[in-house]
């Protein structure tokens, strides 16, 4: 059994342990509120640009846009994998990365090539240790999505699309469903179409005036449409991490407590053991006296 000092500093470690705990709690719950409102404005503006261009895809233009186009043939996927750039949030990264996987396993097995876009040092450094080909990333994205820092990565992967080089953009991040409920989700970039938006088939087509041209028009609209759609994703993805974070740091707290009741407990019977034996022996020594 251990002595009472070793206890002792035992509870002192599991007490600054549990201080440290309960403060990242409280700071990822004032984050989590900061994160919940810019995801909850990103929304209506995501949602409806969603409208927006799957409706374009079933409309009669002129100008055949490359976002809109499906090809037969799909050889390679590009996969956008969205992580957080810090740990500590339960299994956050480790549901979305194993998503990614098993996408990433079910192209494989049907003789689809994958590369990969990494937004987060979790997921650059885990897609980086499995062998993924990466061919952009970012990390260090702080506690705010700016989509300037998003722009770089992401368009080295618009741009192998548009070159042929990819022929399908998927999506994983965490939706941000409650606070205790987060859910990792895949969904396809491109090419667009009204059927992966949940678009109903009304039996006939969307026709629009375009003013200027349509190709200006359609142009500049699919790149909001990308930007709107992963700015979104990112913001989502850190409202999830600290809620995440929140609920497991203080799971964390609670375990520390009762780690703290339990080498209490063993405190109060090896010292309670160490005063009989004395008293025992100052007994034993009287008696032989």
């Amino acid at each position: 059994m251990a002595g009472g000092k070793e206890i002792r500093t035992k509870i002192k470690s599991v007490r600054n342990t549990q201080k440290i705990t309960r403060a990242m709690e409280m700071v990822a719950t004032s984050k989590m509120r900061k994160a919940q409102d810019r995801m909850k404005a990103a929304r209506p503006y995501g949602q409806k640009i969603r409208n927006v261009a799957a409706h374009l895809s079933k409309a009669l233009v002129e100008y055949p846009h490359p976002y809109l186009l499906a090809r037969e043939n799909v050889r390679r996927v590009g996969l956008i994998v969205v992580t957080s750039d810090k740990g500590l949030c339960g299994g956050l990264n480790t549901n979305s990365l194993r998503l990614a996987v098993n996408r990433m396993k079910g192209w494989r097995d049907a003789g689809v090539e994958t590369v990969v876009t990494a937004i987060g040092n979790k997921g650059l450094g885990f897609m980086s240790r499995n062998g993924a080909k990466v061919v952009s990333s970012a990390h260090g994205l702080g506690d705010t999505p700016h989509l300037e820092q998003l722009i770089g990565p992401i368009k080295a992967m618009v741009d192998a699309y548009i070159a042929g080089d990819v022929d399908e953009v998927h999506m994983v991040y965490t939706s941000f469903v409650n606070t205790m409920k987060q859910e990792p989700v895949c969904e396809q970039l491109l090419p667009l179409s009204g059927e992966a938006f949940g678009q109903p088939e009304h039996g006939y087509n969307w026709e629009y005036l375009y003013e200027p041209a349509a190709k200006t028009v359609i142009d500049d609209l699919m790149n909001r449409y990308l930007e709107a759609l992963i700015y979104q994703a990112v913001a989502e993805n850190m409202a999830s991490e600290q809620a995440a974070r929140m609920v497991a740091m203080k799971s964390a707290t609670d375990n520390a407590e009762k780690v703290i009741g339990n080498l209490q407990l063993l405190y109060n019977k090896t010292r309670q053991a160490a005063i009989t034996k004395e008293l025992s022996e100052i007994v034993s020594g009287a008696a032989a006296v």
